[in-house]
């Protein structure tokens, strides 16, 4: 499921997760940016997840963003298995509404960082737009297109509400 070449891994807990994950991969499309994205759960696929992780960098990928619900360990798992930068994106799919995912995700011991941000498609979303601004610190190309991204986000503002 690699797109061109894949820079950034999007890995999520469960296929229902990609309703708010595939935010992140058109925000890299967007932007050009190469990603992969696949269905690894921390609980019920591990043996799968050290795999991936352990030839992420190898194979390209610079930036993981992890997507996952209810107790979401993904991206702390993700973390604790690599040196690679790591996005989580907590989902609503529990009882709780996300909120469960977003504790589990913002709250990791010192010395094992993840990123984290919103709760949905706003989180995915802006996880890939954060991806892009890491890899645009060394690719130029990729930073005059994330800078025209957001002049056209800014020009898309009524100065006016009327």
């Amino acid at each position: 499921m690699a797109k061109g070449s894949a820079r950034v891994a999007i890995l999520m807990g469960s296929k229902n997760d990609w309703e708010v994950m595939k935010a992140a991969e058109q925000a890299l499309e967007e932007l050009e940016v190469g990603s992969d994205a696949r269905v690894i759960s921390a609980h019920r696929t591990p043996d799968r997840l050290v795999r991936y992780l352990a030839g992420a960098e190898e194979n390209g990928i610079e930036v993981v963003i992890a997507g996952a619900g209810a107790a979401a360990h993904l991206a702390g798992v993700c973390a604790a298995h690599t040196a690679l930068p790591v996005l989580g994106v907590p989902i609503a799919s529990s009882d709780l509404n996300g909120l469960d995912a977003l504790l589990s995700t913002v709250q990791m011991p010192g010395g094992i960082p993840v990123a984290t941000f919103a709760i949905g498609k706003a989180g995915a979303k802006n996880a890939g737009l954060f991806a892009a601004a890491i890899l645009a610190r060394s690719d130029k190309a990729l930073r005059e297109r994330l800078l025209k991204f957001r002049e056209a986000q800014a020009a898309a503002v009524p100065e006016r509400p009327y």
